[in-house]
């Protein structure tokens, strides 16, 4: 009961919701003439910010040929792919935002993502070569810089995401099918959209406005004229607007331009810690009335968590006054943060609120990277491995806590190719009886002259014992 009665609270203490207190900002139109104005003042002011985006991407292909008859290919496949190799050239489109009166432009990353060639269309038809400046898959958003010379450019300013209310009106502002820039509205049918497997760190506004292909990378702007979101993607059995569209939310944006403009390093601040989003069963052994929160696993040692007192089985409910409903809201949440911020966390524990408060770090790289390609007379000869840390691992995108030595890349025509030995993603734990825990373990382990060589190694998830004798045999076995 102290648990119910504290969480009861929390609204009043640390401010989880303040929703009652904005909507009573928001006034209903008290006139016909009200009700009879326009938008267009406000996407007069808004659209030029807004650009059309064009990519080309050349792709290697193999010359047609009678080979290619496709009632041939049905008997014989590939097996006769006769012909020299010819570039064709495929194109993809999307839309931007201007930040910057300097040609800074906001978009997804799945807009440019491998193009070898980005055009930037502004409104007026002027057309730019743009430079990529960063692509960060994990939120799908990527920063471009053109060059329009002196000219400043109009921009779209960055609004707080987190202001936003569901029923607020917003308009989308893209360049959907490539007809042209195109005005749609709508409202927020939703502020925290989480588990949508759109992008590592899910947490999105949705919003019923008109968002079809081609408005990825356009703008959200709520009727103040500021930016709200990105557009990112649509849920749809056609491929067209259903009325529910997601956009990455203006916060995140302001982190990735900050990276973006700090030569380029998107490197995030961390907690230290691995935990799990707080279901309705493990909210019950909990002592909550509801699901919500997200229960630590696990704690670095001398992490940014440790160092704030947090301990496996505690439940982090808030952070920096904003309610946590899953890990991924807390992935987001800290993701929005620098290094060095002194963050609060309202922290279930012992079955009583506390705060706590966080200095975010940067994850650490220890040990070094140490990224090496192994050479010789072996089996392993052409694969390129790496020591793991919670820095490196991050790049990866991979649990932070892992240790260990782990496989990054494989040499063609390499022994490992042909046999698979060694795969990507493998973490190598022993060779003929040598603990492999860094990489230079692993390269006084590998004895040239050995006749055969007995190795373990975590592969999705098992560890497999596996017997190479070169140039006979290889066999693996699961062990555990």
């Amino acid at each position: 009961m102290k648990v119910l009665r504290i969480l009861s609270l929390i609204t009043a203490v640390i401010g989880f919701t303040v929703a009652p207190a904005q909507a009573q900002q928001r006034v209903l139109p008290q006139s016909a003439e009200q009700v009879k104005l326009s938008y267009a003042p406000l996407v007069s002011d808004s659209a030029p910010a807004v650009v059309n985006i064009y990519t080309r991407q050349v792709v290697r292909a193999r010359r047609s040929s009678m080979f290619d008859d496709p009632l041939f290919k049905r008997f014989f496949g590939d097996q006769f792919s006769f012909g020299m190799p010819e570039d064709r050239v495929r194109g993809s489109l999307g839309s931007g935002v201007i930040v910057r009166p300097d040609g800074i432009i906001v978009t997804n990353h799945h807009v440019i993502e491998s193009a070898d060639e980005v055009t930037v269309v502004l409104a007026d038809r002027r057309e730019f070569d743009a430079e990529v400046v960063l692509a960060d898959p994990r939120t799908d958003l990527a920063i471009l810089q053109i060059d329009s010379g002196s000219e400043p450019l109009p921009t779209l300013n960055l609004g707080d995401s987190d202001e936003v209310l569901v029923g607020d009106i917003v308009l989308a502002i893209g360049n959907p099918f490539g007809i042209g820039q195109t005005v749609t509205s709508g409202i927020v049918s939703a502020t925290a959209r989480t588990q949508q497997g759109i992008s590592d760190f899910g947490f999105f506004i949705q919003t019923d406005a008109a968002v079809n292909p081609g408005n990825s990378g356009g703008a959200l702007i709520g009727i103040d004229g500021e930016l709200l979101g990105i557009n990112t993607a649509i849920y749809s059995r056609t491929g067209a607007s259903n009325g529910i569209g997601f956009a990455v939310p203006a916060n995140m944006v302001k982190s990735v331009l900050r990276a973006a403009l700090n030569e380029g390093e998107l490197v995030r601040p961390w907690l230290g810690l691995r935990g799990q989003s707080v279901t309705n069963d493990l909210a019950a052994g909990l002592g909550l009335d509801r699901a919500g929160g997200v229960l630590i696993d696990e704690v670095y040692p001398g992490g940014p968590a440790s160092a704030a007192g947090l301990n496996p089985g505690d439940v982090i409910m808030a952070i920096d006054g904003k309610e946590i409903i899953d890990e991924p809201a807390l992935n987001f949440r800290i993701a929005t943060k620098q290094e060095g911020d002194d963050v609060p966390l309202a922290v279930l524990t012992d079955g009583f609120i506390q705060e706590r408060r966080v200095a975010l770090a940067l994850p650490p790289e220890d040990p070094p990277r140490d990224v090496s390609k192994l050479d010789g007379r072996h089996p392993f000869q052409g694969v390129t491995v790496g020591n793991m840390s919670p820095r490196f691992n991050e790049e990866l995108q991979i649990n932070t806590f892992r240790k260990g030595v782990i496989v990054l890349e494989v040499e063609r025509r390499s022994p490992s190719a042909r046999y698979q030995f060694l795969i990507p993603g493998d973490v190598v734990l022993a060779i003929n009886g040598i603990s492999v825990d860094y990489v230079t373990d692993l390269n006084d382990a590998i004895d040239e002259d050995a006749e055969r060589f007995v190795y373990q190694v975590q592969r999705r998830g098992r560890v497999q014992e596996c017997i190479v004798v070169p140039n006979r045999s290889f066999r693996c076995n699961t062990i555990r």
